[in-house]
């Protein structure tokens, strides 16, 4: 596929929960939130202040603001994570990620949310690691999304991880930089 031809929204494509998911795609999400502290700052290594200032589309967030919204994203699911491991079935709280991306913070030095993430993800592996069955089979219920098992959460944010890279990763391959 040529690099004209991927959605720069979605160049790996959108996220498609399995009917059913199997202790190897758990596995799967598991090694894949492990390894996206590294892939992540692979993606960024060596870009200007210019570059990483550049949206990763038309209209879209820069590569800074990428970066930072992983790391507000995945804090808010590794809580919400907690949150379906000790307790019923809570309901958790959306957040306007979009308006999240304007606050100052999100000019800060991307190295502090590249640290963030790899401290947050050793955490999160390590917690997702030692569930049981029972544990897998909780969740939260959102109230844009509707119920979401721990299992699934754990597929979303494996493929929030990939998407974000790529996303940047197109970018750079499309600039050739």
């Amino acid at each position: 596929m040529a690099l004209s031809d991927v959605d720069p929204r979605y160049p790996i494509g959108e996220f498609e929960a399995p009917a059913t998911i199997t202790p190897d795609e758990r596995t799967g999400a598991i090694a894949t939130l492990a390894e996206l502290p590294e892939q992540l700052r692979n993606a960024v290594d060596g870009l200007s202040f210019a570059q990483l200032s550049t949206p990763y589309r038309d209209g879209g967030w820069t590569l800074r603001q990428v970066v930072h919204h992983v790391a507000d994203s995945h804090m808010n699911a590794l809580v919400r994570v907690k949150l379906a491991l000790t307790e019923e079935w809570p309901v958790v709280k959306p957040y306007d990620e979009a308006a999240w991306a304007k606050l100052h913070d999100m000019t800060a030095p991307i190295e502090w949310s590249l640290e963030l993430i790899e401290a947050l993800h050793a955490r999160w592996v390590m917690l997702l690691q030692s569930l049981n069955e029972q544990q897998w089979l909780r969740g939260y219920n959102h109230p844009e999304d509707g119920p979401v098992s721990v299992e699934l959460a754990a597929l979303t944010y494996a493929w929030h991880s990939r998407h974000h890279v790529a996303q940047i990763t197109h970018l750079r391959a499309k600039e050739n930089w």
